[in-house]
């Protein structure tokens, strides 16, 4: 019997090389190849992924209707509007997450919930129909008429599909299906790559609804090829700590809706329930006023959320200070240190710096950076901030405070959630006075340090 060709595949574009290099070198990315089997010709020479390209005539874009796309809500207020408004018949979502933070959990209460008025198939490649009953029953789900299909193989999954006709697929999850036509093991670059462009095939050609469930990598990374991410109309991350009850679920890539928009969650013993105030999350409830605490309002897709932003600036004990920054971007709190420095004439570089948005919040915007500012100052001089102050904005390295996207947005919500005082830059200066909040603009960084003294 002939020994196997060994070929080595790219993790994040699906290209092959027959020898092992430390860099790809189709998309230069390093240590991203690994070994696997070469595929056999598929008989008759046929392209496998030729039933990807749908025939179709040349025509003007302006004779194309377009028309709104119907959404099937899903019951749950927060999937949906990280969803755009619900699903969309024909759509692909690719949903990934840590091991055990809830994916399946959510998906059968939301096939659950449309198996009532739709015609929905749950395929589970990970658990047998037994665990899925077992979990339906503890989160009290009437799932009467839901299907299920414990099934791994490719070709089994595409025939149940065509005899059922379903509305909406659940494929938990794409790592475990395989391919007959392909000799390499479930999970491999080949088959998730191949198993992912038939399931989007039948998707679209059939205008069913497929949710794909994903793993992540040890890096958070969707494994398998990076192709997957492209093939799919929505990409979608649960976030969260499994020691805690709290989820996040962040839209990353969505053709039918905002991208970055982001759904809170509970965890219970009745499964993932929503977070009707997200801003409550994020902030710690302090018995009295405390130093080095900040509240800010980040946007998050469409929803402005108030994060509380804490610092702690203690003396170095030892020639390597420490600079730790938990939910925001490590190389911006040195940068934000040395504005601090240059500008306002407050030295840190004695001091042990850290950092954190409170509630595991992931804060990547700029409009954090005033607040971090405020909280080392506030730490540093052991003073609290005057109690209901929020802030935002970015700050430059000249020193500028520069204006941030949504800001009238994000002065009502703190406006609604009782908060008195908003130091904010002058960019962002409301033309007309928001009821209940004293608005402070600030065209420098010395000028809001001054401020809160």
């Amino acid at each position: 019997m002939a020994k196997p060709k060994t070929i080595y595949s790219c993790t994040e574009c699906g290209g092959q090389t027959p020898k092992w290099q430390g860099q790809c070198p189709h998309c230069l990315e390093w240590n991203t190849l690994v070994e696997s089997v070469a595929e056999a010709a598929v008989p008759g020479g046929k392209n496998r992924f030729s039933a990807l390209a749908a025939s179709g005539r040349v025509q003007m874009l302006s004779e194309v209707e377009a028309a709104e796309v119907p959404r099937t809500p899903t019951g749950i207020e927060e999937f949906d509007r990280v969803l755009g408004g619900g699903l969309v018949s024909g759509a692909v979502v690719l949903i990934g997450g840590d091991p055990g933070i809830g994916k399946s959990t959510l998906l059968l209460q939301v096939l659950a919930h449309l198996s009532a008025q739709q015609n929905t198939l749950y395929v589970s490649g990970e658990e047998s129909a037994q665990q899925i009953a077992l979990r339906a029953k503890r989160l009290s789900l009437d799932a009467r008429s839901l299907r299920l299909l414990p099934e791994i193989q490719l070709e089994k999954i595409q025939a149940a599909i065509a005899q059922d006709k379903p509305d909406v697929v659940v494929i938990d999850s794409i790592q475990t299906v395989y391919s007959e036509q392909l000799t390499s093991a479930p999970g491999s670059v080949a088959q998730v790559r191949e198993c992912a462009a038939q399931l989007t095939r039948i998707a679209k050609a059939s205008n069913i609804t497929m949710i794909l469930v994903g793993h992540v990598t040890k890096e958070g990374a969707l494994a398998g090829p990076r192709v997957l991410e492209h093939i799919v109309d929505t990409v979608l991350y649960f976030e969260g700590d499994t020691h805690s009850s709290f989820r996040l679920i962040r839209a990353f890539k969505n053709r039918f809706g905002a991208v970055n928009e982001l759904g809170v969650f509970a965890m219970t013993e009745k499964g993932l329930r929503e977070v009707s105030n997200p801003s409550a999350l994020f902030l710690s409830q302090h018995g009295e006023q405390v130093a080095g605490s900040c509240v800010m309002v980040t946007q998050e897709g469409t929803r402005p959320l108030l994060v509380e932003i804490q610092a702690l600036l203690d003396e170095a004990h030892s020639p390597n200070v420490r600079r730790l920054s938990l939910g925001l971007e490590q190389n911006r709190l040195a940068m934000l240190l040395a504005v601090l420095h240059r500008h306002a004439g407050i030295a840190c570089f004695d001091q042990d710096v850290f950092i954190n948005a409170v509630g595991g919040v992931k804060i990547t915007e700029p409009g954090a950076d005033l607040a971090v500012i405020l909280a080392m100052v506030s730490s540093l001089r052991n003073k609290p901030l005057p109690e209901k102050l929020v802030v935002f904005g970015e700050v430059g390295l000249a020193g500028e405070v520069r204006p941030v996207q949504r800001g009238q947005e994000r002065l009502k919500e703190a406006a609604k959630l009782g908060f008195t005082q908003a130091i904010i830059p002058k960019a962002n200066a409301p033309k007309h006075k928001i009821a209940g909040i004293e608005i402070i603009a600030v065209e420098r960084v010395e000028e809001a340090v001054i401020k809160v003294r």
